[in-house]
């Protein structure tokens, strides 16, 4: 079994996105454990807030097997891949963590997103401080106490 922390965002129709995603998730993970859901504003483009989390979950499948799993749940939320790194998205779903595997640079695992974005780092270091990073070697709460990233822009949201 694997540990596997991942990334849910959605700036289309977010709350039924974010609410549907969820939903599956826990049906298909039972033991799934989800951050606190932020909004936050669009990086890189100009575009709607998002909504934003993280989530952990354990599995059995292989790294292959849960990548085919999450391009298939964005699918069914009418997922299109356009080409374009910053985007309005009806949902984005990206693994972060896959156990303490390093599959730099050909696979980027662990995501560099974790020390890059706030809406990644804060709502990982609520569900894992403890867990140590597989490449910078200090936990995530370490990582997020000594980051330059700023929590102001997180605003907690009920779905």
């Amino acid at each position: 079994m694997e540990q596997v922390y991942l990334s849910i965002g959605s700036n289309i129709e977010r709350n039924k996105n974010i609410c549907s995603c969820m939903k599956q998730l826990q049906l298909d993970y039972p033991d799934i454990i989800f951050s606190k859901t932020y909004e936050t504003p669009a990086y890189g483009f100009k575009g709607r807030p998002f909504y934003n989390l993280v989530a952990s979950l354990s599995t059995a499948l292989k790294l292959g097997q849960i990548q085919h799993y999450l391009k298939a749940l964005e699918a069914t939320h009418q997922r299109t891949h356009n080409g374009k790194k910053f985007a309005s998205r009806t949902l984005d779903v990206d693994i972060l963590l896959f156990g303490q595997q390093i599959l730099q640079p050909e696979i980027d695992i662990p995501r560099k997103e974790i020390t890059q974005y706030n809406f990644v780092l804060f709502p990982l270091q609520e569900i894992a401080p403890e867990l140590i990073h597989p490449e910078l070697k200090i936990s995530i709460d370490e990582i997020a106490k000594h980051s330059p990233l700023s929590r102001t822009e997180l605003t907690p949201i009920t779905l």
